[in-house]
């Protein structure tokens, strides 16, 4: 197991989290477990997140500062960390999402992400075998703090109707997936259209994409494929995706139909227990 002290505090914020937990803990003279009796945890936790072995959470963060009186400097170093357990990759991605003002996004498969459960979120993430899979859920589900904020961005999400049949984690998880997509129908921000199965042919058959725009910066397009992400601000693309996105949203149900087909697929897809020894998978 490799020890604090052998750690560079430069080589990642979850590495500099870890060093400065252990430098702070002991200059106000406690012990792993006291300090996790203070702040309502184990002391193996405090030493697996000295070690880098487990990624802190924002409310482990807040509970320290608390603690050992460190203003906020936890509850700042998440951001940075939670990010950082992002793939290289998508890390540019989100950091142009979380600037956005205004995301439109087409989803063929999966809820958005910015949408998803927790429960919802581990299973589509487990599919890609992670080394560090609580590391990726924390770090989605702290993406989704934009969507809390005072004045979040305006946001438009088409999704197909397969999303909501694809039994994503199980029945349960699947019920409560599309139970939290209808918390979201009396959103100030948010807005959420299904594509219909009737709906044939559309717009988008390709895949899907996001789109997102800013206060001063120039409009972006991001795309995946299996192996990376694929983000750029061509004047021409951008036009096509929304284009292409104002015809998705005219062959979408309306806000108010859509919500009531995830309704009508939750309660009759979802509504009953499976039966023992019955789990639906991806």
């Amino acid at each position: 197991m490799a020890n604090i002290q052998t750690l560079d505090p430069t080589a990642s914020p979850l590495d500099y989290y870890g060093w400065e937990l252990r430098r702070q803990r002991e200059a106000h003279g406690l012990s792993q477990g006291q300090l996790g009796d203070i702040i309502f945890c184990t002391g193996s936790l405090v030493g697996q997140i000295e070690t880098t072995k487990k990624v802190p959470t924002r409310d482990f963060s807040e509970r320290v500062d608390a603690a050992l009186g460190t203003d906020g400097v936890f509850s700042r170093l998440i951001d940075l960390v939670l990010r950082s357990q992002l793939p290289t990759w998508f890390q540019p991605y989100a950091a142009m999402e979380a600037k956005a003002t205004y995301i439109s996004t087409y989803q063929a498969q999966l809820v958005y992400g910015l949408l998803q459960t927790e429960e919802y979120a581990r299973a589509v993430l487990a599919t890609g075998m992670p080394d560090d899979l609580d590391g990726l859920v924390a770090a989605r589900l702290e993406r989704q703090r934009i969507l809390e904020r005072e004045q979040p961005p305006l946001a438009w999400a088409v999704l197909d109707e397969a999303v909501l049949h694809r039994p994503i984690g199980g029945h349960e998880v699947m019920r409560g997936q599309l139970a939290h997509l209808l918390e979201f129908t009396a959103h100030r921000w948010m807005r959420i259209q299904v594509l219909p199965f009737k709906a044939g042919e559309h717009a988008s058959l390709a895949g899907w994409f996001n789109l997102l725009r800013f206060e001063d910066d120039p409009e972006v397009v991001y795309t995946e494929d299996v192996i990376a992400g694929h983000m750029t601000a061509n004047p021409e693309t951008v036009r096509e995706a929304a284009r292409r996105y104002a015809h998705l949203q005219a062959a979408a149900l309306s806000v108010e139909a859509s919500a009531a087909l995830i309704t009508r697929v939750m309660e009759e897809r979802y509504g009953d227990q499976p039966r023992p020894g019955e789990r639906s998978v991806a």
